[in-house]
């Protein structure tokens, strides 16, 4: 297994994956007013996280685990109902296939890559490139938990102008039900994929919908 400096580079929002462009539903909740400020912004991470974070998080750790990540696509399909989000977790996906495969090359990013050239949802692209780090579905799943909470809290901070500060105390905040829900992802990913989690969070689906016909907009998704 690798270290914990593989882990928190794959977590890093620095890492070249994409992630900025978008805010994760935020942008969508900022203009609808649910999130205004810091005690609204938790209240969204902390939905975000036990409903899409869940599930991305069990997919991630799924692929870190071995399973066949083609069945992984297929079984993200299907708990995305809206397109607008399907299309958005293959362009994440393919950036970081990009990253992953620049940072940690090996044969089963490649072989992925070559048989989905337009793309694989990016939780299981993220617990695929977790493994070739040399990391296990735990940790797969601790950062895709950490990813759905740290990329509406970053989004909040450019949309709100909301201070930097607050926003990472929203996130520390979250850490134990982060940690949590990475555990149970973590477990579940080691199962078999048709009993893999699929938690919904129907708002965010007709959310996005709406963001997608937006002619001016600050964020991607």
């Amino acid at each position: 297994m690798a270290g914990a400096a593989a882990l928190l580079l794959l977590a890093d929002g620095r890492f070249p994956a994409g992630g900025h462009a978008h805010s994760q539903g935020a942008e969508a909740a900022v203009k609808a007013g649910r999130v205004h400020d810091a005690a609204t912004l938790e209240e969204f991470c902390r939905g975000r996280l036990h409903t899409a974070g869940l599930t991305a998080a069990a997919l991630a750790a799924a692929a870190a685990a071995g399973h066949d990540p083609l069945a992984l696509d297929e079984a993200a399909d299907a708990r995305t109902p809206s397109p607008a989000l399907r299309r958005t977790a293959r362009k994440l996906g393919r950036q970081l296939m990009r990253a992953a495969r620049a940072t940690w090359p090996g044969p089963e990013l490649d072989e992925l890559a070559a048989a989905r050239p337009q793309g694989v949802h990016q939780p299981v692209v993220l617990g695929l490139a977790a493994r070739s780090a040399g990391l296990g579905p735990l940790e797969a799943a601790q950062a895709a938990a950490y990813d759905n909470v740290s990329g509406p809290a970053t989004a909040a901070v450019r949309l709100l102008s909301l201070d930097p500060f607050h926003a990472t105390a929203v996130l520390a905040r979250l850490t134990p039900e982060t940690d949590e829900v990475a555990r149970r992802a973590g477990t579940a990913g080691s199962g078999a994929v048709e009993d893999l989690p699929a938690a919904s969070a129907p708002l965010l689906e007709i959310t996005a919908e709406q963001h997608a016909t937006w002619p001016v907009r600050l964020f991607a998704s």
